[in-house]
Formats: structure tokens, C-alpha cells, sequence
């Protein structure tokens, strides 16, 4: 047992007791937010070695995958989906539009907005990557049964909604 999972499993015990419940969902609260960022961790740390000899950022990786899975999206968009301001992607974008990953080009209705999308050599990029993650993920649910899977799935979906 490592000394985090130690450290759980004796959570409830070293906590005030007010009522079973609360008391339960209070350690329950606690155990599942440490399981999330060592989840967290573990992917980071994970994603790190995978990227590292590549030749390009985890945050120009993340914007693969974004445009991957959504497809041409506005840079303010881009920007919200990432979590940085328009002025921080606009520079990321110079680079990866320099190592032909994306192209800029103007949206066809709105001619305010500059659309980014992935070039073939980007959606080459983001199918091999996108290959790796769901080998991890098949890696990580093997033992799970379909059900456990699905549940998993909803679970996970709920908690993106909330974000």
C-alpha cells in the first residue's frame, strides 16, 4: 500500500465525527478529490514522456486534439476551449502555422473572424496521437467490464459538463 493509499484509507478515521453520513461524504469528498488529481498526475506525467521527443508543446498538442475532434474553430473559441487569451494563442498559432500543422483562413460568413483548421500533415498528427490515447485508455479499462465502462463514460461525461 503506498503512503497516499494508506493515507486514505485512514481519512475517515481522523476526522471529526458529526453524523455518519456527513462524516462519510466529507472523507468520501476528500478520497475522491485526491483520486482525481493523482489521475490527473499520472496523465500529465504520461502525456509529458509521449510529447517530449516530438518536436512541439503539450499546449500545440492540445490544440491538435481540439481541432481533431472539432474541427476549423474561430481563435476566440480556440482560445476559451484552451483556456488562454486570443493574444497567448495567437502566438502559438504563428509557430504551428511556420511547422504546417494549421492554417489560418478568413470564416465564410463573418469576415471578422479568422478560422484555424488542421492541415494534412496536423491531421496526421492528431491521428497518431489520438491513437495513443485510446490505447491508453483501452490499457486502462481492460480489466473494467462493458458495464463498468459505460458507467465510467457517464460519469466522466457529468463531471466535463460541470467545468
Amino acid at each position: 500500500m503506498t503512503v497516499e493509499h494508506h493515507h486514505l484509507s485512514n481519512l475517515h478515521s481522523s476526522e471529526p465525527h458529526t453524523t455518519a453520513h456527513s462524516t462519510a461524504g466529507h472523507s468520501t469528498d476528500h478520497a475522491l478529490n485526491h483520486v482525481i488529481i493523482e489521475f490527473y498526475e499520472k496523465l500529465s506525467s504520461w502525456e509529458h514522456a509521449i510529447v517530449r521527443d516530438k518536436g512541439f508543446s503539450l499546449s500545440q498538442v492540445h490544440t491538435i486534439e481540439l481541432l481533431g475532434v472539432h474541427g476549423a474553430m474561430r481563435m476566440k473559441e480556440l482560445a476559451d476551449k484552451i483556456g488562454v487569451t486570443t493574444g497567448t494563442l495567437t502566438v502559438q498559432i504563428d509557430k504551428m502555422v511556420e511547422a504546417q500543422w494549421v492554417v489560418r483562413r478568413p470564416h465564410e460568413t463573418d469576415r471578422r473572424s479568422i478560422l484555424v483548421e488542421l492541415t494534412d500533415k496536423g491531421q496526421a498528427l492528431f491521428l497518431e496521437h489520438d491513437a495513443l490515447h485510446l490505447q491508453l485508455t483501452t490499457d486502462l479499462t481492460a480489466k473494467m467490464s462493458s458495464e463498468e465502462r459505460i458507467v465510467l463514460l457517464n460519469l466522466l461525461s457529468r463531471m466535463n459538463n460541470e467545468f
